[in-house]
């Protein structure tokens, strides 16, 4: 007799006709969805390509590099996902082709298939299923979103390993979704759905029949449309699902919903509602975004800007989106400037047209080119009283500047820069590091995921952590953290009865030198935050200027905490560091007027 099934239901989402029309974000808006009926719901990104993970990509190719709290360097989509579900993922939930065929061979290697010979089918689908499997233990729903579009050859092996999966488990725990697009041709003007019809027939040579299809557009999809797609994909008429460009991606939940599809997909898989779902908390945070009382303008100071005739936003997706979240919470709307520090380089743009922001943004980045012209635009920010926050290279890049500017280190640069200069006031701390790079093994050679900082006692950072109220849940983390031995030295030695402790996530390989802490803090410049590894070492985490509005720097990237309802702290306190000094021009200017 067959044993009873219990383990969780799976939701695979797979692409058709072009890649970049909102996969992820469907996957991750329609995770919300199933929470809201009272699932819980976990979300898998597998991508196809060979490389182990997206952490050796130019973000200008594949966009940004994800982090998460373990570690992992993943493809953004799984940022969607942990911006929508409000989860931590871990990063066994994001899988590659290099990484399963690592894994394989490695276990060939060591002699565990006894001799058999390895072939795709089944080791290479079995470990696929195995960890699928693995990554949805404890949920009642898992998203699987296999990377690309239905067609592409890398993709076979997955699409595989799904169908064996249904069958071994039983189709009636699988829901089937393919994100289509429909081109409307301008010389056309006729919305076109050949290339869904034709994309839905290549999934179903591999086995798998839809049972959705949710159309992406620029407009919604008619019903003209819809019975077109019906008969060619033999899907039922109201499992024909419009998803219209949407002017938040935060809507995207709520024009789903607008077609039920909520219900449908449980419906699909045997499931009742658990809860009726309350959306009134995220249509005011979503209403908040589309119809902000102020508005504050800020200049991205960035690298991964330009790519040929184009601006690629993407490769600081999740700063945007952290001010998209920091604005909500002000009632504002961000409006971001990007510029590339080349620009100051060249000549092409004058640091006095910075003087048109509210505040100024250096994310993170590597290498030399661009860096002096974003070091003039730090410099620039600190002398004219702009706030201005750093993230990681923004922070190196403030310290070199203070170094040259204010503490007299004329020469003052990062290894990364220069490796032979004496005045090195960034540099590799860690000798494994320095041994991976000498031997170019770039590939997770940084200080990656969560690591606990310790505040100052009476430091401006600490003041907008607190503000916040994330200490509390940042405690309540490390807690964890402490308790996972493989996990414990990213607390480092914290005493969580007396220190106030923030944890944030990593990606870096330089940090501050400790042979200029000290003199940098006799000049002025205050460290009000640091990592105590295990072995003692104090890697120093926030920088601030006390007598500026907001100069705030941190060598972490706290966007990649940040939700819709829970912003990141520093984000929220730069906005609100930007509007105040906003009004305050704009009181100057009035009463210059008056008076004159």
């Amino acid at each position: 007799m067959a044993t009873e099934y219990k383990g969780p239901k799976y939701v695979v989402v797979t692409g058709g006709v072009i890649s970049g029309v909102g996969k992820g974000l469907t996957t991750a808006s329609i995770g919300k969805i199933l929470q809201q009926y009272g699932y819980s719901t976990t979300a898998v990104k597998i991508d196809p390509y060979i490389n182990y993970d997206a952490g050796t990509m130019r973000p200008t190719e594949h966009g940004e590099v994800w982090v998460t709290d373990d570690g992992g360097e993943i493809d953004q989509d799984l940022g969607n996902y942990e911006r929508f579900l409000g989860l931590d993922l871990p990063r066994s939930n994001n899988l590659t082709t290099g990484q399963i065929y690592l894994t394989v061979i490695e276990r060939e290697r060591r002699g565990e298939y006894l001799g058999e010979t390895v072939q795709p089918i089944p080791h290479i689908t079995d470990e696929i299923t195995r960890r699928l499997q693995e990554a949805g233990a404890g949920y009642d729903i898992v998203l699987v979103e296999i990377g690309g579009i239905v067609g592409d050859y890398e993709n076979e092996p997955f699409l595989f390993a799904v169908k064996t999966l249904e069958r071994d488990l039983g189709e009636e725990h699988f829901a089937h979704l393919l994100i289509t697009y429909l081109p409307i041709p301008p010389h056309v003007g006729e919305m076109k759905t050949k290339p869904t019809q034709q994309a839905i027939r290549m999934l179903s040579e591999h086995g798998i029949f839809p049972d959705f299809i949710v159309c992406r557009a620029e407009t919604a999809t008619d019903e003209v449309r819809k019975k077109k797609i019906q008969i060619g994909a033999n899907v039922p008429y109201d499992h024909i699902i419009s998803a219209p460009d949407s002017e938040t991606i935060y809507n995207i939940p709520l024009v789903l919903e607008e077609e039920r599809l909520g219900e449908k997909i449980l419906s699909r898989l045997g499931c009742a509602p658990k809860k009726t779902p309350d959306w009134r908390p995220w249509l005011e945070l979503v209403k908040r975004s589309r119809q902000p009382r102020q508005c504050v303008r800020v200049a991205m100071v960035g690298k991964y800007v330009v790519t040929g005739d184009f601006q690629l936003t993407d490769s600081y997706i999740s700063v945007n989106q952290s001010l998209i979240h920091a604005g909500v919470a002000s009632d504002a709307r961000v409006e971001i400037t990007w510029i590339d520090g080349h620009q100051f380089e060249r000549g092409e743009m004058e640091l006095t047209e910075l003087d048109a922001f509210d505040g100024i943004i250096v994310p993170g980045a590597f290498g030399a080119g661009g860096a002096e012209g974003v070091i003039a635009a730090i410099r620039y920010a600190r002398e004219h009283n702009i706030p201005y926050l750093g993230l990681c290279y923004g922070l190196q890049l403030a310290v070199i500047e203070y170094a040259r500017n204010v503490a007299g280190i004329t020469e003052a640069t990062s290894e990364e820069f220069d490796a032979d200069s004496e005045w090195k006031v960034i540099c590799v701390q860690d000798t494994e590091q320095k041994s991976a790079l000498e031997e170019n093994r770039y590939g997770g050679s940084m200080r990656l995921g969560a690591y606990a900082a310790v505040f100052k006692s009476d430091s401006r950072v600490l003041q907008v952590y607190e503000a916040s109220g994330r200490l509390n849940e940042d405690a309540r983390r490390i807690e964890q953290l402490l308790a996972n031995p493989d996990q414990a030295f990213r607390v480092g030695l914290v005493m969580l009865e007396r220190d106030k402790v923030a944890l944030e996530r990593h990606r870096h390989r330089y940090e501050v030198s400790p042979r200029f802490v000290e003199l940098l803090e006799e000049e002025g410049l205050v460290f009000s935050g640091y990592h105590r590894r295990v072995d003692g070492t104090r890697l120093m985490e926030f920088i601030e200027l006390p007598d500026h509005r907001f100069f705030i720097a941190t060598q972490a990237h706290p966007e990649f905490k940040s939700r819709m309802d829970n912003p990141s702290p520093l984000f929220a306190g730069f906005v609100e560091a930007a509007l105040a000094y906003q009004q305050e021009i704009a009181s100057h200017e009035e009463g210059q007027a008056a008076a004159s």
